[in-house]
This record gives structure tokens, C-alpha cells and sequence, in this order.
């Protein structure tokens, strides 16, 4: 099977959240992240043998629901971190942090978790949402619009882009464009510019703060074919190329219901672009959870990380740790059936779908874990199953094809800490 069949479009497809495999240890007794104590059991391996045998798995770590809610530590993500930090402050084993936010600076992150966890973690431990635009350099040096929240302009710069306009400036730039809000509608009509150079692309990082503002000078742009000012007579298609990060329909925060992501935004985009065009908005490229193109950013940065710290024996196993079935368990299934394809039918074939075309790699697998502290909950006691014909709704993205299997995780724990003793227990370690 090609790479290309992970990325079809599919509308409206039914799935479900599932427990793990029966047999697989662990359930989520209840909502919340104050749980009891951890009951998997661990393996007594001496320290100095760990020393002997460097690690051959790593971690990828989702943030908010997973180590912290909002701007609060998760009490297990502490206590996992006491095990995965030796006496001299240091990984045990190699760990990033992958998380579709992206509304920081990557050293900002790296900062707020050090804080938090109580050890120094480096900002090359740290992946945004929109990190692996990093590899789309054909684009670096064109004009794009950015749409996004916090330090806009200087993240697209440690991204690589030389020549970004924000939508504000755009607005700026184009007072008639902003129309909604009747405060900020120009009171006398500006002379048109002819000076403002064309817009060669789009950058989606996030959730804008004002997304009827956004929203619209983002059809303008497209509409323009890059020149919002002059307007044309039919809309070009294909449109001008669209990189987009996060596509989480919700995340969790302190509130006790899912607040919406930027796939949410994503979805309105997708649609008013299609309802007035006709035709289906397309991207150049889509990262952040579930994107193969997101994990095998992490993977190559758990390989650095492993040769720095001089550890001989190749990463072969990666654990992703979660709190969201669409996003966290999904993209890990999908990236071990991805490198599953790879060992079978060899790289040359899977260069589809912008895919990156790193070095030859040592990972032979990818474990997802769901824990229950963040956007997934396991059914309260007394609930029922939707009745028969009723299908939830599909929370992925509109271009990941949805399969059952990748909806379920290889296991299911309360929290951080306990996955953590999970994995220390599968590879023999002690915890």
C-alpha cells in the first residue's frame, strides 16, 4: 500500500474511542488526573547495568494533558520525571517533547518546562507544531502572510522564512479589508496602494485571536492571488501554497470541557474556501499530531539526542505518551505503520506526500500510549453505548483517511508515571 492511501480525504467517517486490546495493562478509573497509586509493576535492574547497556527506546511526550493542564504541572508528570532523570540531573533515556501548540518560542517552552519539571530541558528537546516547516526551505525566501498568536514573527524566523507580513500589518496595509467589527471600520475611504508587494504563501501556525479577521484577508490573499488590494475576476486554482500546523479540533486546558484548537480554525478556513470557490483548499504541507512528517522530525532528534550523550546502541523503539485519541494515538499508529512499510517495500517507494527523505533509520516501532488525564476520558459508570446506527463524530482532520486500528492505543494508563513504569517494565529497566 502507498503512503498516498494514509492521506485521502475522507468526510464524515465513523470512529470510536476504544479501549486497548484486551490483556493490555491498564483502564482509567476515573475523569481528572488526581489517581491513585501506580499499579504496574516494575523489574529491580541495577543502576550499573543501565550504565553498561545504553538505552535502545525513547520517549516522545505530549505537554498539555500529559504533563500539565494549562499553566499547572500534572502531580504523576513530577513523579515520572524522578524516574527518568538520574542523580546528576540527566536523561536516562532520550526524551522530546511534541506538542501542536504553538504559540511560544521553542527556548520559551524549553524554559516553562524546565520550571516545571524541576530538570534543565533543552530547547532541541522541544518540537511546536509548526517546527518541521523548518524543512520546507523551498518557501524560506518568499513572501508569506502569517497567521497565528504570540511571537509570530520571530518563530517563522527561527523557522527559516526571511520576508513574513502578519495579518495585522496586512490590515494595516488594507483598512477596507476588515469589515466586521464596526469599531474598526475605516470612517473615510483610503486611497488604494500600489506598493504593496504581492503575498507569495501562507503560514498557518495557530489559532488567531480574531478569526472573522483573519479568516477573511486569508480568503482575500487567496482570492488576490496574492494582491488583496487589487482583487481578481475568477479566483486562481490551484491557489497559492498553504502551510499549516496543528490540526487538533480541541486540546484540554484548566476548563473541565475541550476548548477548541486550530483545527477548528482549520475547519471553518476549509470551508468557506470551498463554499465560495467550489473548489477544496489545498495544502503544500500539514504538520504537527497525526503528521508522519511531525514524528519523523521527533525521531531524528531522539538519534542526535542519543549521540550526544554517547549512547553506541541505535534507538529502536519510541513510546508516544498522550492524552488524545485523534492526534496522539492516531499519529503514533500511523508512524509505526508507516516505518512497518518501510522495512517491507524499502524508502524509495514512500517519497509521496512531502514526506522527509532522511537517513536511513534504526526505528523499528512506535508504541502509543494514552493517558487519562487530558482530553480522553473513559465512559462514567452508568453510561451507555451510542445506539445502534448512531456514529460519532470524526474529529480528524479532513485529509487523514481514518482507520479503527489506529484509533487504538497499545495501552492505556492513568497518568505520565505510570506509562513511564510501563515502558521502564517492557524494557527491563528499573524504574
Amino acid at each position: 500500500m502507498a503512503v498516498l492511501g494514509f492521506f485521502s480525504a475522507v468526510r464524515a467517517a465513523p470512529w470510536l474511542w476504544r479501549r486497548a486490546a484486551a490483556g493490555l495493562p491498564g483502564h482509567c478509573p476515573g475523569k481528572g488526573y488526581t489517581v491513585g497509586p501506580a499499579q504496574v509493576r516494575t523489574v529491580q535492574v541495577s543502576r550499573s547495568a543501565e550504565l553498561v547497556s545504553p538505552p535502545t527506546f525513547g520517549f516522545l511526550l505530549d505537554i498539555d494533558g500529559v504533563l500539565v493542564r494549562g499553566h499547572r504541572v500534572i502531580p504523576a508528570a513530577v513523579e515520572a520525571f524522578r524516574r527518568l532523570v538520574n542523580a546528576q540531573g540527566q536523561l536516562r533515556v532520550p526524551v522530546v517533547f511534541v506538542t501542536n501548540a504553538g504559540n511560544i518560542l521553542q527556548r520559551g517552552k524549553a524554559q516553562e518546562l524546565s520550571a516545571l519539571l524541576g530538570f534543565k530541558v533543552e530547547p532541541d528537546q522541544v518540537i511546536l507544531s509548526h517546527s518541521p516547516m523548518k524543512l520546507f526551505s523551498q518557501y524560506h525566501g518568499k513572501r508569506m502572510l502569517v497567521s497565528g498568536q504570540g511571537p509570530l514573527v520571530e518563530n517563522t524566523r527561527a523557522l527559516g522564512f526571511e520576508n513574513v507580513v502578519t495579518v495585522d500589518e496586512l490590515r494595516m496595509a488594507f483598512p477596507v479589508l476588515d469589515m466586521v467589527d464596526l469599531q474598526r471600520r475605516p470612517k473615510t475611504t483610503p486611497l488604494p496602494r500600489s506598493d504593496f508587494p504581492a503575498i507569495e504563501g501562507v503560514l498557518l501556525l495557530g489559532e488567531p485571536v480574531r478569526w472573522e479577521t483573519s479568516l477573511q484577508l486569508i480568503m482575500d490573499v487567496l482570492l488576490s492571488n496574492g494582491n488583496p488590494g487589487t482583487g481578481l475576476a475568477t479566483a486562481p486554482y490551484p491557489h497559492l501554497p498553504v502551510l499549516a500546523s496543528n490540526m487538533d479540533l480541541l486540546w484540554m486546558a484548566e476548563a473541565r470541557m475541550p476548548r477548541f484548537g486550530h483545527g477548528t480554525f482549520l475547519l471553518c478556513l476549509e470551508t468557506i474556501y470551498r463554499k465560495v470557490t467550489g473548489n477544496e483548499l489545498r495544502y503544500e504541507g500539514l504538520m504537527g499530531k497525526p503528521s508522519i512528517l511531525t514524528y519523523q522530525y521527533a525521531e531524528d532528534l531522539i538519534r542526535q539526542q542519543a549521540e550526544r550523550r554517547g549512547w553506541a546502541a541505535p534507538i529502536q523503539k519510541l513510546y508516544a505518551v498522550g492524552d488524545n485519541p485523534m492526534s496522539d494515538v492516531y499519529g503514533a499508529n500511523l508512524f509505526h505503520q508507516y516505518l512497518q512499510m518501510v522495512k517491507h517495500d524499502g524508502a524509495e517507494e514512500l517519497g509521496a506526500d512531502g514526506l522527509w527523505k532522511q537517513r536511513p533509520s534504526a526505528t523499528q516501532s512506535c508504541s502509543s500510549i494514552l493517558v487519562c488525564t487530558g482530553v480522553y476520558s473513559p465512559k462514567t459508570p452508568g453510561s451507555t453505548e451510542p445506539a445502534q446506527g448512531e456514529e460519532p463524530p470524526f474529529h480528524g482532520h479532513r485529509d487523514f483517511s481514518f482507520s479503527p486500528k489506529l484509533m487504538e492505543a497499545s495501552h492505556i494508563v492513568n497518568d505520565v508515571d505510570e506509562a513511564v513504569q510501563l515502558v521502564f517494565h517492557k524494557e527491563g529497566w528499573a524504574s
